[in-house]
């Protein structure tokens, strides 16, 4: 069972989700959200509204879309393209809850979550949505989870990310040994889900040139090469690990195949080469949860929401990964 929070309502998550489900074979898809935006999205993208039936755990329907109605009722001025209300806001954030305790309720299931408004979360006026970061921070903190690595899978690109919504100025400030090693761990993690043995690492330098022998900062050896020696101990020779290099370097070297994987320092660095070359094809990934979870990698889309244009590649990419990933993760448990 796959479980899809819808992501935000003004936005084109509702849209894409019902698309995605409709289309997805192989797993029973369930959506988390509000059921009149859910239907109001199918008749924009043409899926009739017979094909829809509220969950029932006891009860498993074939061929339909079950829902899970979640958070506030919402009114139509709720969703209104780019514009989202406080409610809308706060009955994101329930919808991601919900599609985590259904997720946890059971095995054999995996969470997918649509693209959501950090800061509508965040000024929603909910319990403890001020404090909202995005997925990857409060899905740990609701798991509790001794740590979370965000990644992105595709098949141009799989990266890691040392550091994740963290403003730029303070990179160098949050970068520790631990958490290199941890974002090398959850890549090697990844790598393993996704069939790759002995996987090839690239780590990233902070500094441009690997920080020129300190000239330009010390973040190199003072987190970096820790970080990677840690990671390097606690694999036992399981991956191949090399760095710091140059991000320019060692994502060039990763789209020729000289690695598997690479582990960013920080947000942009990962995305900016990961966009540039499979843009709606890659999938965020959060490694170290007690759940599968995976998510599209693009944002609201609020300029193009409810025209019913939105491409819902991403989220079918999605959907296909969480399927992937949680039937190697229960191979691995029967192993």
């Amino acid at each position: 069972m796959l479980v899809v929070s819808i992501g935000c309502p003004a936005g084109i998550g509702p849209e894409v989700s019902v698309a995605a489900a409709a289309r997805f074979r192989g797993a029973e898809c369930v959506l988390v959200g509000d059921e009149a935006t859910i239907l109001s999205a199918a008749d924009l993208v043409g899926v009739p509204r017979r094909r829809f039936t509220r969950f029932d755990a006891a009860a498993r329907a074939p061929g339909k879309i079950a829902i899970v109605a979640a958070g506030p009722e919402l009114a139509r001025a709720d969703r209104l393209p780019g514009r989202p209300s406080r409610r809308a806001g706060a009955a994101q954030l329930a919808w991601i809850d919900a599609a985590y305790d259904l997720v946890r309720a059971a095995p054999g299931r995996a969470l997918v979550t649509g693209p959501v408004s950090k800061a509508a979360i965040a000024g929603s006026g909910a319990p403890g949505a001020k404090a909202f970061l995005g997925h990857t921070e409060w899905l740990c903190a609701r798991d509790g989870a001794k740590t979370s690595v965000m990644c992105f899978a595709s098949d141009e690109l799989v990266t890691s990310l040392a550091s994740t919504h963290v403003p730029l100025a303070r990179v160098p400030k949050v970068l520790t040994p631990e958490r290199v090693r941890d974002a090398t761990l959850g890549l090697v993690t990844l790598l393993g889900g996704l069939g790759r043995q002995k996987p090839r690492i690239a780590v990233c330098s902070l500094n441009p040139h690997a920080g020129e022998s300190e000239l330009l900062g010390d973040e190199e050896r003072r987190a970096i090469v820790p970080g990677i020696g840690a990671a390097r101990r606690r694999l036992h020779g399981r991956a191949r690990i090399e760095g710091p290099i140059g991000a320019e370097t060692a994502y060039r070297k990763a789209r020729g195949a000289r690695y598997d994987g690479v582990v960013a320092m920080y947000h942009d660095q990962a995305t900016i080469p990961l966009k540039l070359v499979a843009f709606g094809a890659a999938v965020n990934v959060t490694i170290g949860l007690s759940v599968v979870r995976t998510s599209v990698d693009h944002g609201t889309g609020y300029d193009i929401a409810w025209k019913g244009v939105a491409d819902a590649s991403g989220m079918s990419n999605a959907l296909k990964l969480a399927q992937r990933l949680l039937v190697s993760k229960n191979r691995a448990r029967v192993a």
